[in-house]
């Protein structure tokens, strides 16, 4: 009887609407963080991991579309979302609770076709023009690195992806792995060699929820140990990348 009473308790408070609904950031540049849309819905290891909590629970799964992890953020008070996979960073740590990291990715910067700046010291420059995904860690994270160059913030990958390619912004601030995967769509751009940052991706819940997240802890915890985040890692295009869970 305590059990049950405790499942129920955890199911009020982890997914109050009787479905587990997941908040995901939608963009073609894949990773362990972006989900991408499909003719039958979403994929990513965000759509995976939270399909795969949401059957732990019972319950059924819903995903909660925005366009970046700023909006997710945003919205963390606002009880539209129950669960999350995203960058965390302090002034996040303010305004949702974490749990254990499973990806740690290295920022750096992607540069226009033909640009002549092949490091950190020739990009940051006054007039030089950096995008960046709007309210973002590793927007956060580029503003503190450079002094002169100006960073802005944009609503959407796709947006900084024609930027870049037609030459309206010089620079793009992103992990390497997606930046890479961009340099292949867009011929004469270079990913910069040096990393200005590593951004680390975590489970998360809404403030105040300590049942959500003491079953989101031990979720992930499981799901690194038993092959589960592996196996969404291998589903989602990250076949040769390994699963990274701590900062180096």
């Amino acid at each position: 009887m305590a059990t049950s009473a405790n499942a129920d308790a955890l199911k009020d408070q982890i997914a109050p609407t009787g479905k587990l609904r997941v908040a995901i950031a939608i963009s073609p540049a894949g990773g362990a963080f972006w989900s991408t849309r499909t003719e039958n819905g979403y994929a990513g290891v965000p759509v995976d991991l939270g399909r795969e909590m949401a059957a732990q629970l019972g319950v059924p799964v819903e995903y909660v579309v925005h366009q970046n992890s700023g909006q997710i953020t945003d919205a963390a008070a606002k009880n539209t979302w129950d669960i999350t996979f995203l960058p965390r960073d302090p002034e996040r740590e303010t305004r949702m609770t974490f749990g254990p990291i499973y990806e740690v990715a290295d920022a750096t910067y992607i540069v226009k076709p033909g640009s002549t700046i092949a490091n950190f010291a020739a990009l940051d420059q006054d007039g030089v023009k950096v995008a960046a995904v709007n309210a973002t860690t590793t927007m956060r994270g580029a503003i503190a690195h450079l002094k002169h160059a100006k960073v802005t913030g944009y609503q959407t990958y796709d947006e900084i992806f024609n930027l870049l390619k037609s030459g309206e912004v010089d620079a793009f601030a992103l992990s390497r792995d997606q930046l890479n995967a961009m340099a292949r769509k867009i011929p004469g751009t270079r990913v910069l060699d040096e990393t200005f940052k590593q951004t680390v991706t975590a489970v998360a819940v809404p403030l105040d929820h300590p049942l959500a997240a003491a079953f989101a802890t031990k979720f992930m915890t499981d799901a690194i140990a038993n092959g589960t985040l592996r196996k969404a890692y291998d589903s989602n295009g990250l076949k040769g990348s390994p699963v990274r869970t701590e900062v180096k």
